[in-house]
């Protein structure tokens, strides 16, 4: 009779482990479903972001190899919540303010930009010309900083703009000091589309960069726009950004031998010593 008993306790407990292992798996269903949703649609904001500046639905499905459909209904939970946008003229779909608004918390993180903030401020302040912080992104050299001049005209240098290579003082900087298998691609792409430009000359111009530590532009990405762009280093003598000025051509010399590349290379040689790298 006691082993019954036994028995059936033994039986009562199994059965409890049971329904509490299937209480257990229906109780966090709804978390696996919410983290799953959230991978997705992480997913779906890097592909926007891959893809940028702005993609069809089509594309974007391939480029993920989701169902269309499932990423047209990621994407209505991303507009509604300003975390993607769509043209309402091409019905192309790009981030929105909301993800631009993560970005750039995420890039304030960076040393190069908590350190070069201050400098282009007080560059800016000293020369009145507009300053700007670029650093490497995955569609090439990318601003991520400005500090306007204080003036009736500005020049509008927004952040989030993605710079030329080969046809902005800032690009060519990037080109001169960064290894040719991050910029080879982009550089192609360029090259293809300027076939008046010729890899010795370029080599060349990247070499005069490397030996000055600047670069100086006269129209070259805009008419009537002068830059001197310099590069910033982080420890190990990596790459890890460059900053800029821009001005009219009627007000900005950018003389290389002048007070305002003296001025920039100056800040750009502060901002590397401290972050340990000692190129410049």
């Amino acid at each position: 009779m006691a082993r019954a008993t036994r028995s059936s306790n033994t039986s009562t407990r199994q059965d409890d482990d049971l329904s509490l292992q299937e209480f257990s798996s229906e109780d966090n269903a709804p978390r696996r479903k919410k983290v799953q949703s959230a991978e997705v649609g992480t997913d779906i904001l890097k592909g926007l972001a891959e893809l940028a500046p702005a993609t069809s639905l089509t594309r974007l499905a391939e480029h993920l190899a989701m169902p269309a459909s499932k990423v047209h209904r990621y994407l209505q939970a991303l507009i509604a919540s300003g975390f993607a946008e769509q043209d309402s003229t091409t019905n192309h779909y790009a981030l929105g303010r909301e993800a631009l608004f993560v970005g750039l918390a995420a890039l304030g993180r960076l040393d190069v930009v908590k350190i070069a903030t201050p400098q282009l401020a007080a560059l800016r302040d000293e020369l009145n010309e507009t300053c700007f912080l670029a650093v490497w992104g995955n569609k090439g050299p990318t601003v991520v900083h400005v500090e306007q001049a204080v003036r009736a005209v500005t020049l509008v240098t927004q952040v989030g703009s993605v710079l030329p290579l080969l046809t902005s003082s800032t690009g060519l900087v990037f080109q001169a000091f960064m290894p040719e298998r991050e910029t080879r691609a982009l550089r192609d792409e360029e090259v293809s589309a300027l076939p008046h430009l010729l890899a010795t000359d370029l080599e060349q111009q990247a070499a005069a960069i490397r030996t000055q530590g600047l670069h100086a532009v006269h129209g070259l990405l805009l008419p009537g726009v002068n830059a001197l762009s310099a590069p910033l280093f982080k420890a190990g003598g990596e790459l890890c950004g460059v900053i800029t000025m821009v001005g009219s051509a009627t007000g900005f010399n950018a003389d290389p031998a002048g007070a305002a590349a003296q001025a920039i290379i100056a800040s750009a040689r502060e901002i590397s010593q401290r972050l340990g790298g000692l190129r410049i």
